[in-house]
């Protein structure tokens, strides 16, 4: 039976209220629904403890949004692997073509992220993905090579099950427009083979993730797709039926 994770990507919304509800939204309905599939939610930094609270003995693994690579020190405005870890969180979001873009993070600093936050218990979800030029430019399949190469360096086997990988083409992120169905089965086969070179057998199980406006509309074909492993989810998250809908979905494509 195929694995799938549907976690949620609040990114920048929600008030302190309007965070719980969702929260206790989403974990009533899996704990009523005792889906199959992993569901994840990853709200912004300053509700994570309250959520975290509000998620215990739930099936609902709590995420965050980013990290520092540093365990601890002089970074004002930063939060570190180990206070993440310390609240409960249990994945984090690494590498969204957001941080890369309007934070200029580099594929060595989400290396660093992602060793850091493996020596603190954290999954990554790694996100990658390429820019609407470089899809144009026919750079799709050396950008992803060249982001997971330089993301999971230095990265060991026994870490690998720790690992998740985010498809996002950067170009349908919060736009309303998905690739189709034949350029994600494409980008993920190709994902998968890499993983396969890259790790031997243990890159088999690694999940990948599709993103980029996924949604209820477009779930069913997407998540049927044999390399899709469930979605990272923006904008339909932020919806409790939005968001169970897309789930219901994945359950299908078991």
């Amino acid at each position: 039976m195929k694995q799938m994770l549907i976690a949620g990507n609040w990114k920048m919304h929600k008030t302190f209220t309007e965070a719980n509800n969702l929260a206790k939204q989403i974990a009533e309905w899996v704990g009523s629904n005792k889906p199959k599939s992993e569901v994840a939610i990853c709200p912004p930094f300053p509700f994570l403890y309250s959520i975290s609270q509000l998620l215990n003995g739930s099936k609902v693994k709590l995420g965050a949004q980013n990290c520092h690579y540093e365990p601890e020190g002089a970074f004002t405005g930063e939060v570190s692997p180990s206070m993440l870890s310390s609240v409960g969180c249990y994945y984090v979001i690494l590498g969204h073509s957001e941080r890369r873009t309007y934070f200029h993070e580099t594929d060595d600093i989400i290396n660093k992220k992602i060793l850091s936050a493996l020596q603190f218990g954290l999954n990554p979800i790694f996100c990658i993905g390429e820019t609407l030029t470089e899809r144009q430019n026919n750079q799709t399949f050396a950008v992803i090579e060249k982001q997971i190469q330089n993301g999971l360096k230095n990265i060991a086997l026994n870490q690998i099950p720790h690992i998740v990988i985010a498809y996002e083409p950067v170009w349908a992120i919060g736009t309303g427009i998905s690739a189709t169905v034949d350029q994600i089965d494409e980008a993920h086969k190709f994902i998968r083979n890499l993983l396969v070179n890259l790790f031997n057998e243990a890159g088999r199980d690694i999940l990948i993730l599709y993103g980029g406006s996924l949604n209820s509309t477009n779930a069913n074909e997407i998540l049927k797709l044999p390399e899709v492993n469930g979605g990272l989810i923006g904008k339909s998250s932020l919806d409790a039926l939005e968001f169970t809908s897309i789930i219901e979905f994945a359950e299908k494509s078991m």
